[in-house]
């Protein structure tokens, strides 16, 4: 490899950081003044700081048209490169404040409602030992509440049957049994035969809403006249269990209910049961906590645990 070679592999950047800064903000506030103040600069600094970097580069990033600075094609290619390194700079200064500071002071979970609560709560007991001094934010989401969730920011990982775009999860080891129930007294449980989709639309459907912004219409499981849709799965549970409609609900919810008779599946056609696969999404991948690492890993724990005791 020649000297020419080696020293440009190992080139130290000529522009600064705070450069690009400058282009982005220009490029998304729409000019030189906005930037300033967006940046808490003077318009001049921020005016010579791409000019520089112009120089430097030996590109013009903006064109003059009437009386509007407009991106030059070279000029586009620099600013999504910019964002790109922008944003790599501030995950790599997150994940170094993580490293030093150990385990992380609050960490943000979402979790699906279908997941068993007792589950969670042990998992949690459990990290609260090892580590008391870190705080849970703890958000029971349903559908694309943990999705949300994580595309904000809001949370360090989540356990949601629906995965977002542009995020990984990892398949846990336990989906997310749900029946088909009513009171042991409901019209339907009368009718002593196997019921089809016909007869469920004649009665009430409880159905629990989705608890994000974007609300998916899919919560519904089956089109009815009748529907009470509520916040709460224990709302839900609560209604079923006085008769007031049908419901399809988590096993693990309502075990309880089950075994004291209070509930009673439905002995729907075709079969009632319904397996929901549940998802680990880590908010940040590439560099998660390490309290949030720690959690997670629990969580599969308990998991592969309690999947074990089931088989035996």
């Amino acid at each position: 490899m020649s000297d020419t070679m080696t020293r440009e592999s190992g080139q130290t950047p000529r522009i600064s950081l705070e450069q690009w800064r400058c282009l982005v903000a220009v490029v998304e506030e729409g000019g030189y003044a906005q930037a300033a103040e967006r940046l808490h600069k003077s318009q001049s600094s921020v005016s010579y700081a791409v000019q520089k970097l112009e120089s430097v580069l030996g590109i013009k990033a903006f064109a003059i048209e009437g009386r509007r600075a407009v991106l030059t094609p070279a000029g586009e290619m620099l600013y999504r490169r910019a964002r790109l390194l922008l944003e790599d700079a501030a995950g790599l200064e997150l994940a170094a404040r993580k490293a030093s500071a150990g385990w992380e002071a609050e960490i943000g979970i979402a979790v699906e409602v279908l997941f068993p609560t007792w589950l969670l709560l042990d998992c949690l007991d459990q990290f609260g030992r090892e580590s008391p001094q870190t705080r849970i934010e703890l958000y029971e989401t349903v559908i694309g509440g943990g999705p949300e969730a994580l595309r904000q920011g809001r949370v360090d990982l989540a356990i949601t049957p629906h995965v977002p775009s542009g995020f990984t999860g990892e398949a846990l080891p336990r989906p997310a049994r749900i029946i088909p129930v009513a009171h042991p007294d409901h019209p339907l449980h009368k009718l002593q035969r196997e019921l089809s989709l016909r007869d469920l639309r004649q009665h009430r459907h409880l159905v629990v809403r989705d608890s994000g912004s974007q609300r998916d219409s899919r919560t519904a499981t089956v089109e009815v006249a009748q529907r009470w849709t509520v916040t709460n799965m224990a709302t839900s549970i609560g209604a079923a269990c006085r008769g007031y409609g049908f419901a399809w609900l988590p096993e693990e919810k309502i075990r309880a209910e089950l075994d004291a008779g209070i509930l009673k599946p439905l002995p729907l056609r075709g079969g009632s049961e319904r397996s929901v696969p549940m998802y680990l999404v880590f908010a940040d991948r590439e560099a998660p906590g390490p309290g949030a690492l720690r959690l997670a890993e629990t969580i599969r724990a308990h998991l592969e645990s309690h999947c074990g005791e089931a088989k035996t």
